[in-house]
């Protein structure tokens, strides 16, 4: 990957959305060459996928928690299990298996309290293997970025 692949990236990750031409213009390329290098940088998997990133209050999800989960058993299929279920529920727009003094991490984005209890009622309570849960609800954002740093 040379500059102009981290420059090319660096303009998708702002605004996927802009035309072939204008992503040419902006490096310096043609168009015909600028669109063999995104199409080699999605072929390659750099480029995972794109996406429209939404407003969450807008979309009616503006309220979000964040879960640490700690696992009575520990283990690879213990964590899996989880997680898997975890990844199945709409509200958890992200899930992590982590190290140290909890098991997972679990990012939800809810409508309201009564589908956070309602999800806790199914992933959290229910679960034989959840020996404890801490929740912080969001009051302040003060970064929330999508973009990697190249």
């Amino acid at each position: 990957m040379d500059r102009i692949d981290k420059r090319l990236l660096n303009l998708l990750q702002k605004d996927a959305s802009r035309t072939n031409a204008d992503l040419a213009d902006e490096v310096g390329l043609s168009p015909s060459s600028c669109l063999r290098r995104i199409r080699r940088l999605r072929s390659t998997g750099i480029i995972d996928r794109v996406v429209a990133i939404l407003n969450p209050a807008k979309a009616g999800r503006g309220l979000r928690a964040i879960v640490t989960v700690e696992l009575e058993r520990h283990g690879e299929q213990h964590m899996r299990r989880f997680l898997d279920l975890a990844a199945q529920e709409p509200a958890v727009s992200q899930a992590y298996g982590v190290s140290g003094q909890t098991d997972a991490f679990l990012i939800l984005r809810l409508v309201d309290m009564d589908e956070f209890d309602a999800l806790c009622d199914r992933l959290l309570r229910d679960q034989a293997n959840v020996a404890r849960f801490y929740t912080m609800f969001v009051i302040k954002t003060a970064k929330e970025a999508t973009s990697i740093p190249l």
